[in-house]
This record gives C-alpha cells, sequence and structure tokens, in this order.
C-alpha cells in the first residue's frame, strides 16, 4: 500500500504548481481550480508543493493544507491505474455500500484510501448521482449500479484490458 506520507513529488512538481498559480494570475480565489490543476497533471497534490503556492496565492501553508486535507477529491499520494470509487451516500448506506467497502478492502488487502500491491486504488465518494441503482460505484470513470464484489471485479478486470 502507498501511503501519503511516503509519496515523493514528482520531479518539477513544485515548477509545475507555480506555473499553474501563475496561469490563475496568482489569485487565492482560484486554489480550487489551481489543485485540481495540480492533480490533473502530477497525478496527485505533493506536500511539497504546499509551500510554493501559499507563497504565490499569497495564504498561509494551513490554509492551502487545509483545503487539500478537506476535499477527499484531492489525492496526496499518485493513484494506482485502476480506481475504484464508492459511495457513502445515505442511498447507497441504506443499500450495503459499508459492507460492500469493508469486502472490497480486506479482498485488496488495504484501508479505504489505499493503493493495493496490485495497482487498485479504492477510494470514497459521496454521491455519484446513480442512487436509484445504489450502491453505486466508478471504475475508471465508468459508473457500475446495484455493486457489489464480483461486479467490481469484473469491472476492474475490464479496466486493465
Amino acid at each position: 500500500m502507498i501511503e501519503a506520507e511516503n509519496a515523493p513529488p514528482p520531479a518539477g512538481a513544485v515548477a509545475e504548481a507555480t506555473a499553474i498559480c501563475a496561469r490563475h494570475g496568482n489569485d487565492p480565489a482560484a486554489l480550487l481550480e489551481i489543485l485540481h490543476d495540480l492533480q490533473e497533471e502530477t497525478g496527485f497534490v505533493p506536500e511539497a508543493t504546499l509551500p510554493a503556492i501559499a507563497s504565490a496565492l499569497n495564504l498561509s501553508r494551513a490554509e492551502v493544507h487545509g483545503v487539500v486535507s478537506f476535499y477527499h477529491d484531492y489525492r496526496r499520494a499518485p493513484a494506482g491505474p485502476v480506481v475504484v470509487k464508492l459511495c457513502r451516500a445515505e442511498a447507497c448506506q441504506s443499500m450495503g455500500a459499508l459492507a460492500l467497502i469493508e469486502t472490497v478492502c480486506a479482498a485488496r488487502g488495504i484501508k479505504l484510501g489505499g493503493t493495493s500491491e496490485d495497482g487498485v486504488t479504492i477510494e470514497p465518494v459521496y454521491c455519484l448521482g446513480n442512487c436509484a441503482l445504489a450502491p453505486a460505484a466508478m471504475v475508471n470513470g465508468r459508473l457500475v449500479g446495484r455493486a457489489d464484489a464480483a461486479r467490481l471485479d469484473t469491472a476492474v478486470r475490464e479496466a486493465r484490458s
């Protein structure tokens, strides 16, 4: 399992973060967009980039860290080649999502938010807009309704092919 604290920043990540801030006019109101752009470019928001972002936007490092840690959409470590998002919203919980999450994480030997040795990242989300087919999941951008362990395994195999 890849831990966020151990994730090294990609080469040039700090320079990339600074350039992204400049593209947004070093506007502190654009912090969310800047973090999304950085994650799009590097695959995650490296801890090492937070001071550079804070400096460029004239914010404290704690403010930037607070935003990154508050929103679940920002990754603190690189994801695997297959990303499974499991919905934890009310409709999905009422249809067994929490038990499904425990089952899937146990089968992969990871905690929620982690990446297994075979490159599957399992992330929580709080609504995929697929409540009628709860529990809902998304595997590399493809929705999976009425998700169960077997359907998710099939979707993971398809995502790898």
